[in-house]
């Protein structure tokens, strides 16, 4: 016998969720003193959590069943973005900080077609998923199918010079894979050629750098450098590494006080924004930030616990998972030299109107999601 209660929407998620707001919009309205640029990146924020909540909310009009129906048309959409990044002319795609991956729209600002085409590949590959165990097809079949979702934005990210989104799509690809129930030893197939790739690069970076610089350009690889000893590349390309190291370090404990940082940073109020966190709030301040996204992990783990028979539902929380694990670690890792800088936003903290609103486009989704999760008493399940 089973007792079963109603719809559960997951109020503690969307609570740390908007403390993670709250965080953003305090630390991005001290960070803007150092801004390259002249805009009032703390009134622009506030207004993009604004649409974000928005479109978060229009999500729960639709059941999954429609939202499944128009997922390849919205994939569809990204890969057409993505392939106009490639050929518009450059005064609608301009050149940033070395990559073409913009559109930049007069009176609108910029959109960043990646940030959107993250979500709609969690959709994309939840949908190809959950579809190939509903016609029960085998498991090197569903890997050619999801190799066949992923590798086309993977490789036309990649020609913009933007190997950090696309590094985000392989982690992505990687979680579903992992999560699909696919027979071991495809998995042992594919961590090892993984780690056979990611030997080759290395022993290549030693022994033949020359080669890497053909294939990557001068750029990357002086990113490598930089991050390997910032202070000897410290008024060069590892300058923005050396002044993250700097300010994170002397906020020490109890930071120095809102507003108070004075260790200038490029690029604080977006992809380094961690840095007035350490630097302001200190070790104190940095530990309440990352336990958030612990939170947040932690509480769409569970949601994706609660739907696991469900399908298209369960690979959409996973996925959103993979996204704000990977982009949490590699952010937080990158700006205290842990690992080489990609250039990806901590989300939901770093400003960014596509940034936001694509993370709050795919909370919208696991928070609809949530409103599936059932308590069950004395069942099978359990």
């Amino acid at each position: 016998m089973s007792s079963k209660k109603g719809n559960y929407f997951d109020v503690s998620l969307v609570f740390f969720l908007f403390l993670l707001m709250i965080c953003s919009c305090v630390t991005i309205f001290s960070a803007q003193k150092y801004a390259q640029y002249d805009d009032n990146f703390f009134l622009k924020q506030i207004i993009w959590f604004v649409l974000g909540i928005i479109i978060a909310s229009c999500i729960f009009i639709f059941d999954f069943e429609q939202i499944s129906k128009v997922t390849p048309f919205l994939y569809g959409f990204g890969l057409l973005l993505l392939i106009g990044i490639l050929i518009a002319p450059s005064t609608l795609v301009p050149e940033i900080n070395g990559a073409k991956s913009w559109y930049v729209v007069p009176g609108i600002g910029s959109i960043q077609p990646s940030e959107y085409m993250k979500i709609f590949l969690i959709m994309m590959l939840a949908n190809v998923t959950s579809k190939h165990y509903e016609r029960g097809d085998g498991d090197f079949i569903l890997l050619l199918k999801i190799a066949a979702v992923s590798l086309p934005p993977v490789l036309l990210i990649l020609l913009q010079n933007d190997f950090g989104s696309s590094l985000v799509m392989v982690v992505i690809t990687i979680a579903v894979i992992f999560l699909s129930g696919i027979n071991w030893r495809y998995i042992l197939v594919i961590f090892m050629l993984i780690l056979t790739t990611v030997g080759c690069l290395v022993a290549t970076f030693i022994y033949n750098p020359d080669f890497l610089l053909n294939i990557f350009g001068e750029y990357q690889l002086n990113r490598i450098y930089s991050w390997l000893d910032p202070f000897e590349h410290g008024e060069g390309i590892g300058f923005q590494l050396k002044q993250s190291l700097l300010a994170i370090g002397s906020g020490m404990i109890d930071g120095k006080g809102l507003q108070q940082s004075n260790v200038y940073t490029p690029e604080a109020h977006s992809d380094f924004i961690f840095t007035i966190v350490a630097e302001e709030f200190g070790f104190i301040g940095a530990s309440v930030v990352i336990s958030l996204y612990f939170l947040i992990i932690y509480r769409m783990l569970g949601i994706a616990m609660y739907v696991r028979n469900t399908l298209y539902e369960f690979y959409i929380c996973i996925g959103m998972v993979a996204l704000f694990t990977f982009h949490t670690f590699q952010n937080i890792g990158m700006v205290t030299g842990l690992i080489p800088i990609t250039g990806i936003p901590l989300l939901l903290m770093s400003y960014g109107g596509s940034s936001v609103m694509a993370s709050m486009l795919g909370m919208g989704l696991v928070l609809n999601v949530s409103l599936k999760k059932r308590d069950f008493m004395f069942s099978s399940d359990k």
